[in-house]
């Protein structure tokens, strides 16, 4: 990691989300790339991008079971801000072989299944992805759920050793994202309006009204200290991957 570009968004004056993503385009140029996968945060950061006129690549990970509704959202926000999106998807062969030794629904047997569905599914597509890149901007914050408690705005990849995540919306809550939403008229995911806190594999994901905890709706039969898939936590310890 570059000392300057972290000594910079690490100082409390550089902590507004459209000043780390200024400073981090200007330092990475071409060599950084916003993941997307089109919940709020993700979308809320490429409008902000927009809005100071700069461009970044965005790249997505098609798992093989997103929700019907995640396609419709890339594409009005693909149409909306006139962007490419780089589609990255998981080698079948892999999937095969899993879905073959374990079945359809091997993920919600035990962790270790759903860790090794999450790692073929998006782990290792996120990795080739990252080749592209030195850093990549993602749209996590401190009070999604316990395992995000002590993030910063900027730090080392633990999984892509070498890489660099920039999380500009670190200290935002989902309120401010909200606020952010309907002043600036940014297109939403609709299973938002469904009770949706969070969203990512159609199996893996469901609505969550009356909950507090943003996670909730995320593999809802495990405890919330497990509810990580991989792509922000290493489980090279011998505890999934």
């Amino acid at each position: 990691m570059s000392d300057a570009i972290y000594t910079k968004l690490a100082h409390p004056d550089q902590q507004r989300p459209e000043d780390v993503l200024a400073t981090a385009l200007d330092h990475y140029g071409d060599r950084i790339g916003l993941a997307m996968s089109f919940q709020i945060g993700g979308v809320v950061l490429l409008d902000m991008i927009h809005r100071i006129g700069r461009k970044v690549s965005v790249f997505s990970l098609d798992t093989g079971r997103l929700p019907e509704e995640t396609y419709a959202c890339a594409d009005r926000i693909r149409q909306a801000y006139d962007i490419e999106i780089q589609w990255v998807f998981p080698r079948h062969q892999s999937v095969e072989d899993m879905i073959r030794a374990k079945g359809l629904y091997s993920f919600k047997d035990t962790i270790e299944n759903r860790k090794q569905c999450c790692s073929i599914r998006k782990v290792e597509p996120l990795t080739r992805a990252l080749g592209m890149f030195d850093a990549w901007i993602t749209g996590r914050r401190t009070d999604q759920m316990v395992t995000r408690r002590e993030l910063k705005v900027i730090e080392d990849d633990p999984v892509h050793p070498g890489k660099v995540k920039i999380n500009p919306l670190v200290h935002w809550s989902s309120d401010q994202l909200w606020e952010y939403t309907h002043e600036h008229n940014v297109p939403y995911h609709q299973l938002y309006d469904e009770g949706y806190l969070s969203i990512g594999c159609e199996c893996c994901t469901r609505s969550c009204k009356g909950e507090t905890d943003e996670r909730a709706g995320r593999w809802w039969w495990e405890s919330p200290e497990h509810k990580e898939c991989g792509l922000h936590i290493s489980y090279r310890d011998g505890s999934g991957i």
